[in-house]
């Protein structure tokens, strides 16, 4: 299985718009807020730095990196699906600005299920979450995820077809006609 970028991935609500440089100042306000990266790995650097990676990013395969916006395109947040391992994909990197839309959580992961599992092909998910985020692993919990091992810092998560599949239709009415894929890239 690959994980392929797309140009836009539209849900509900809800737009998943491919990350580029011109995205590196939103990312990086998101990156450098205290609260909003307390849980997330450091940035080191200045501004330049995450134009950097996203220049890098734009080379790379097999990974997909998404800022999550409105219809009219207000930019909420950001999102990445990588690591994929044979019929698994990891995501991360979710991000939300204060005063995102209640629902914005639930619909922008139903989106990354829906997108990885109806259009890619993987048939379940793995991903970590900082202990000290209980908001965050609480959520995923709810999803289903079912908690496989800790570390100091983490909790590791995997997500069954399954319980993904429990959850979409438990939650459907946040993504109630899926979603449209725009533009696949390579």
């Amino acid at each position: 299985m690959v994980i392929k970028k797309s140009e836009r991935i539209v849900g509900k609500t809800l737009v998943f718009r491919d990350a580029g440089i011109n995205d590196a100042d939103f990312i990086y306000s998101l990156r450098v807020d205290e609260e909003k990266s307390r849980h997330l790995s450091k940035v080191s650097g200045e501004l330049e730095s995450q134009i950097r990676w996203l220049r890098e990013y734009e080379g790379r395969s097999n990974e997909a990196y998404f800022i999550i916006s409105s219809l009219e395109n207000i930019p909420f947040g950001t999102v990445r699906l990588y690591g994929a391992d044979k019929d698994r994909f990891c995501w991360g990197s979710w991000i939300m600005i204060n005063g995102a839309p209640p629902h914005a959580a639930i619909e922008s992961a139903m989106m990354v299920y829906e997108y990885a599992i109806n259009h890619l092909g993987f048939n379940s998910a793995y991903f970590q979450v900082h202990k000290s985020n209980q908001s965050v692993w609480k959520f995923h919990e709810r999803f289903g995820a079912e908690r496989t091992k800790e570390d100091e810092v983490q909790y590791h998560y995997t997500l069954s077809r399954e319980a993904i599949n429990a959850s979409m239709n438990r939650y459907r009415r946040y993504l109630v006609d899926g979603i449209v894929v725009q533009g696949g890239k390579s």
